[in-house]
């Protein structure tokens, strides 16, 4: 059996990156989310022009009936265009899809490589590949991303392959990229074949880059739209790089998981109308409309998600600001005496409004008052004995006099720890440490299960974060209440024990030097137990023998 897990912080993306004093980021696909952006971060999306004029041609999704039709139409697309020498990039949705489709082209015997999870260590240099002329290349679409395709092929990673081949280990090749000229003789030798290699393969993929511009660039072909229009734009994105041509373009089924769901109801009846088979294909302006729209829909209700898990977390995130200032105040080794005392003080004059809340003191419960006070921060009969000293019924009298006892006794309570060596002022911050993570982590799994039940007050008619927003005061109320008792009881009555001086290990005792040869009246060393000692080293024990004639005999 496993112990049960105990959560000890949490927190949302969206809340640790609001910690940082400055946010900021760049990214070829934030325009689509710039809603989200400006809600949660306040940061606004700046587009920033393109280095060179983009002439990629995004031509418009063809829709098919299903998907049997749609994956024939994309193996159709790609036997064409390959027969021509143009690269092309697909891009699948699940490593599933794109061993399915792999299966398909196999069938037709074009020649592929196909790029998911499964080679992730040769991704980089599978991409860097696929603007080749005639290259086929299948990826999901979280593959190979931060990698550039040139048209024609990419020298230097054609360049690193062949000094693998040549037998150089991975790192001389890492170190032979670099300009560092304060290098071992090695590097710079590794450096020459490098650039040799490099210079010849520039002038192939150059020669190569004039041919697959003439065929039209890169050609991507999407097999399915994704439920955010940013992965899209990030696989269109792959062709008309830094000024080339390219081409992208869709292939959709109606039964597809984004259109079954957000976008067929509306587009279904058109095709029945015009009475589409399953191998024919739909290219109109106003279907990439209505499946953009899908999308974007799509797009709204995740965001709404994630704004709702915020506007929970918000709520916590506020707590956990105040928890954890005490906590680094604790850790930074700042002086608590003056915040236990505040804790102690809240806890009288909350115990004696409890207790003592008539007019008369005859309506008083001075026995709940002593059972609870004599148990955080009083000696036993304090509260009777004080109680007959005051002067009637005055609660503001009984408090103080209350603290000047509670006091005295924490005074005594120093002086007894002192004595037994330990520092009052570092007792108080591992109280209020040990108090603090304990009713935290127990609050967190308290919070989290009432966020699970919280949603179904929608059907009282009641806003369930603003229902949250209420609860949740209220237990870190009651929480924070718990975290003084709980130090007010380790302070006043925790016993502390004087740990005594412990004897030396059983290891230790048996390897005591008592050999004959020391001098009288040495004092006997002790080896300790793993110490590695060589046959013929002088004995540790201080004999003046060799190891293997003194404690090491018949070893």
């Amino acid at each position: 059996m496993e112990r049960e897990s105990k959560t000890l912080a949490t927190i949302t993306f969206q809340n640790y990156f609001r910690m940082y004093k400055k946010l900021s980021g760049m990214t070829g696909t934030a325009k689509t989310e710039e809603e989200e952006f400006r809600g949660i971060y306040k940061l606004d999306v700046v587009t920033i022009p393109t280095n060179r004029p983009m002439i990629r041609k995004d031509l418009n999704d063809s829709v098919y009936l299903n998907q049997k039709g749609k994956f024939s139409a994309v193996v159709e697309e790609v036997v064409r265009r390959h027969a021509t020498g143009q690269p092309i990039l697909v891009g699948t949705v699940s490593v599933e899809k794109s061993e399915m489709l792999s299966r398909l082209l196999d069938q037709r015997g074009v020649k592929h490589v196909v790029l998911n999870a499964k080679f992730h260590e040769r991704e980089a240099e599978i991409v860097a590949q696929a603007g080749r002329k005639g290259a086929v290349t299948i990826a999901t679409n979280m593959a190979g991303r931060g990698t550039d395709i040139l048209l024609g092929g990419n020298a230097e990673f054609m360049a690193r392959q062949k000094m693998r081949l040549a037998g150089y280990e991975e790192q001389l090749i890492e170190d032979a990229l670099g300009h560092n000229e304060n290098v071992p003789q090695e590097v710079l030798d590794a450096r020459k074949v490098f650039n040799e290699y490099y210079q010849n393969f520039k002038k192939e993929t150059d020669a190569e880059h004039e041919e697959v511009v003439k065929l039209g660039g890169l050609h991507i072909i999407g097999t399915e739209r994704h439920e955010s229009r940013r992965i899209d734009n990030q696989l269109r994105g792959r062709a008309g790089r830094q000024g080339d041509p390219g081409s992208s373009q869709f292939f959709i089924a109606m039964d597809d998981d984004l259109m079954r769901l957000f976008g067929s109801d509306r587009m279904q009846p058109l095709i029945e109308k015009l009475g589409v088979k399953e191998d024919e294909a739909i290219e109109a302006k106003v279907l990439t409309g209505q499946i953009e729209s899908a999308q974007k829909r799509v797009e709204g209700r995740n965001y709404g998600i994630r704004k709702s898990v915020l506007q929970f977390d918000d709520v916590m995130n506020q707590q956990r600001e105040v928890i954890y200032s005490q906590r680094r105040e604790v850790l930074m080794g700042g002086d608590m005496r003056e915040h236990v005392m505040n804790m102690r003080h809240a806890l009288l004059e909350d115990a004696v409004t409890q207790f003592c809340a008539g007019d008369s003191d005859v309506d008083w419960d001075l026995k709940g008052l002593a059972g609870y006070l004599e148990m955080l921060c009083l000696k036993p009969g304090t509260v009777e004995r004080v109680f007959n000293e005051a002067k009637g019924p005055d609660r503001k009298q009984l408090v103080e006099l209350l603290e000047k006892e509670a006091d005295a006794f924490y005074a005594e309570r120093e002086q007894m720890i002192e004595e037994i060596g330990v520092s009052m002022r570092e007792f108080e911050r591992v109280a209020v440490l040990g108090s603090v993570d304990r009713r935290w982590m127990d609050h967190i799994d308290a919070m989290d299960q009432l966020r699970e039940g919280i949603g179904l007050r929608a059907y009282g008619q009641r806003d369930p974060i603003v229902e949250y927003k209420h609860e949740g005061y209220a237990m870190f109320e009651e929480m924070s209440r718990l975290i003084q008792e709980d130090t007010m009881r380790r302070l006043y009555y925790a016993v502390l024990v004087k740990q005594p001086p412990q004897p030396p290990k059983e290891e230790e005792q048996k390897l005591v030097a008592s050999h004959g040869g020391q001098s009288e009246g040495a004092a006997p060393k002790t080896v300790r137990a793993g110490m590695k000692v060589g046959r013929n080293d002088p004995c540790p024990c201080g004999s003046g023998k060799k190891y293997k004639e003194c404690c090491g005999k018949g070893k």
